[in-house]
């Protein structure tokens, strides 16, 4: 059966694989930016890759409990690792903005209070910064319940990531609403489990 040979495989895969590979595009859009391979404004195409490389992984991070739930797909030994990856992602992504693209911390600040598609972005980013701190197991022995509470902000900064880019793109583009449609259904499928966790 095929989902037998997928968590077979998924059991012996391990997680630091799945660190190496996935940030095999960093190095790689770094030689396409100094090498001219991405275009008129490397720095702009650069952010744009990362940014929504961060926004794949916060998906996938998403579709983890489906997958399981539906199909019997057990994937969740790299939820952590996923969502770490999209928080390296999204700093890199930050980092690439701030250093490259604005070159100026007094721009920067102004332009997080005047432009909200930033301060969508920002306001994600912030949200992870206390998940990346808690994924370790100390944390998870620490907090029990409240680390589980506190990882539900999962669900706002995917949202704000995909309202993010949708916002950035401006006029009708098919692929962030794309990513926001998909975004907005793996966030509707977990409606009726959270209410009867509220409920219990």
């Amino acid at each position: 059966m095929i989902v037998d040979r997928i968590n077979k495989a998924a059991r012996w895969v391990p997680t630091w694989a799945v660190y190496i590979v996935y940030m095999i595009p960093v190095p790689v859009l770094l030689y396409l930016g100094v090498t001219n391979g991405l275009g008129r404004d490397p720095v702009k195409a650069l952010e744009h890759e990362l940014g929504e490389i961060a926004l794949q992984l916060l998906i996938i991070g998403l579709c983890i409990s489906p997958l399981r739930k539906v199909f019997g797909i057990n994937l969740i030994k790299f939820r952590r690792t996923v969502g770490l990856l999209a928080f390296t992602y999204v700093t890199l992504h930050l980092l690439v903005w701030a250093v490259l693209d604005v070159q100026s911390l007094e721009r920067v600040w102004a332009d997080i209070l005047k432009r909200p598609y930033i301060t969508i972005g920002m306001a994600a980013f912030v949200l992870m910064i206390p998940l990346a701190v808690t994924s370790n197991n100390m944390s998870i022995r620490k907090l029990g319940v409240v680390w589980r509470k506190l990882h539900l902000l999962t669900y706002p900064i995917a949202l704000l990531g995909a309202l993010h880019y949708v916002w950035l793109a401006r006029g009708f583009q098919i692929e962030p609403l794309a990513y926001l449609t998909v975004i907005i259904a793996l966030l509707a499928f977990r409606v009726p489990t959270l209410r009867k966790k509220a409920a219990a």
